[in-house]
């Protein structure tokens, strides 16, 4: 090598201080590749990459990713990089999840299947019968958090990939503590689901789980306000009226005693723990505080609840609420 190619292809070749990333779509090959280093601004001269590339039979080995390219990253250690498929994960958040194709286009900002991709994937009967759920159950196989993952992971492959996470958070213990309260786990995370509607305030959480157990236990209807909010899909509102409580809908736990068909979100992990780990007490109702701070007042009585009641009734048209 002359002193001029060896300092190009092994001494310092990106022109950058900071990192950066490059995304190589699945198929792509050399031009294409080359086109996505491009965007990044990494190559420091195109005519040695396409040569070291050649050399290092690169050209038949391109792989898709995502790559981390390091300030200062010779062009060589760039070459091997990228043969190697050397990806750096994505890591992929998810949380305060009402549908599966608001999950979708979550998936889809961070990783390289478009969000119809997913959904079609999130809808097919053959996945939805491997989870061991059903169409209304399927929001459940999925756990709200943070996970790495690889920025070409398929929607088969985030699938796979839920149900160890699943399995994993299922333990022995949580699964006995859910047949504890006659509950499947699928009925738990049902149950949490309208737990999470209800509040954010966690140390409340468990104490608003026993209710709904209290009443489930005596055959009591949940009378969920956000099942509603549900049926009529109008999650936004802060008022059920009365005329809410006919709606024609298996989600409507006013006139449907049990539990809903499914969950009506995606509970966190948190308050699926809040349903199995609820206190035991006679409270069989509950009211959002008029002071508006997200608490509770729990009662053992209708007619201390309608106390409660009228005095948070009055807070919202004090503040103009009314729906």
């Amino acid at each position: 090598y002359g002193w001029g190619k060896w300092r190009l292809w092994f001494g310092p070749g990106a022109r950058f201080a900071e990192d950066r990333f490059v995304r190589i779509p699945s198929g792509a090959g050399l031009v294409q590749a080359m086109v996505s280093l491009r965007s990044a601004g990494v190559l420091a001269d195109e005519r040695a990459f396409r040569l070291l590339a050649r050399q290092k039979k690169y050209t038949d080995r391109v792989r898709p990713g995502r790559y981390r390219i390091t300030g200062g990253m010779s062009m060589n250690a760039l070459v091997n990089k990228l043969r190697a498929g050397e990806q750096d994960p994505v890591r992929v958040t998810f949380n305060n999840i009402q549908r599966l194709p608001q999950l979708a286009g979550r998936l889809a900002h961070y990783l390289e299947p478009d969000s119809l991709a997913f959904l079609h994937a999130f809808n097919d009967p053959d996945n939805i019968h491997a989870s061991g759920l059903d169409a209304a159950n399927f929001i459940g196989a999925f756990l709200p958090d943070t996970y790495e993952l690889w920025w070409t992971t398929t929607p088969a492959a985030f699938l796979a990939r839920m149900q160890r996470e699943r399995t994993a958070f299922w333990t022995d213990e949580r699964t006995a503590k859910a047949r504890a309260f006659r509950l499947s786990p699928a009925e738990v995370t049902t149950l949490a689901s309208i737990v999470q509607a209800e509040t954010m305030r966690m140390d409340d959480a468990p104490k608003i789980a026993g209710v709904y157990l209290n009443r489930l236990r005596i055959g009591m209807p949940l009378q969920a306000d956000p099942t509603l909010k549900f049926a009529l899909g109008l999650d936004s509102i802060r008022r059920v009226l009365d005329r809410d409580k006919l709606v024609d809908s298996p989600y409507n736990t006013y006139r449907h005693a049990g539990l809903p068909p499914g969950p009506i979100n995606m509970p966190a992990p948190r308050f699926i723990d809040a349903v199995l780990n609820a206190p035991r007490h006679d409270h069989l109702y509950f009211c959002a505080k008029a002071d508006m701070s997200g608490y509770s007042e729990f009662s053992r009585t209708y007619e201390q609840h309608l106390v409660h009641a009228r005095r948070y009734q009055r807070a919202l048209n004090e503040r103009g609420i009314r729906r």
